[in-house]
């Protein structure tokens, strides 16, 4: 009787590693293959004209303004990184802090295999930090760009991406991703966006 327990329990185990063994599609969707991130990045053809020390200032700003109190009232800061090739990606950080989790640093290596495949290697790109709506308007605006900043820091000097490469702006919720839905967690993604080519 023992001996058939042992065995019954033997093969429970090696049936549960097996099942822990195999991909999970559930955690196969949320991650998208290189050749699909590289895609989304590759074929600017033109770069557009973006001054991120203007749009620092007008972000900064911004909150003043009544007319955009309400999220779904506020049209995007910088309609033009709508139409650039883009990918977001899910940074977690200490809450209200830029420290980066440790469980994050597989997706910052993730994003510097993708600046860093061949095809990319002739553009730049924009950093751009995210925060959900919610608190201080102001204060989110420089969570998020510290954010972004703590994002571009590990790229370059954890992960070599050349830092004439990149570039970083937080625009807190000054542009949400999902304005309808302002406390939506996808509001808190950061963007690598293509801005042009290196010169």
């Amino acid at each position: 009787m023992r001996r058939v327990n042992r065995l019954r329990d033997a093969g429970l185990l090696t049936a549960l590693l097996i099942m822990l063994a195999a991909p999970c599609p559930a955690r196969a969707q949320a991650t998208a293959p290189a050749e699909d991130l590289v895609g989304a990045l590759a074929g600017l053809e033109t770069a557009p004209d973006i001054d991120i020390a203007a749009i620092c200032q007008q972000a900064l700003e911004r909150p003043k303004s009544k007319a955009t109190a309400q999220p779904v009232n506020r049209p995007p800061l910088v309609p033009e990184l709508l139409k650039l090739p883009q990918a977001n990606f899910d940074v977690l950080f200490d809450p209200d802090s830029s420290i980066i989790r440790p469980g994050s640093y597989r997706t910052l290596g993730r994003i510097a295999d993708t600046l860093t495949d061949p095809a990319l290697l002739p553009y730049r790109f924009l950093i751009v930090g995210h925060t959900e709506s919610g608190g201080r308007r102001d204060h989110n605006l420089i969570v998020s760009q510290r954010r972004a900043d703590a994002i571009r820091d590990v790229l370059v000097t954890t992960f070599k991406v050349s830092p004439k490469r990149l570039k970083a702006i937080g625009l807190g919720e000054e542009q949400l991703l999902d304005a309808a839905h302002p406390t939506a967690p996808v509001n808190q993604q950061v963007q690598v966006v293509t801005v042009g080519k290196v010169l």
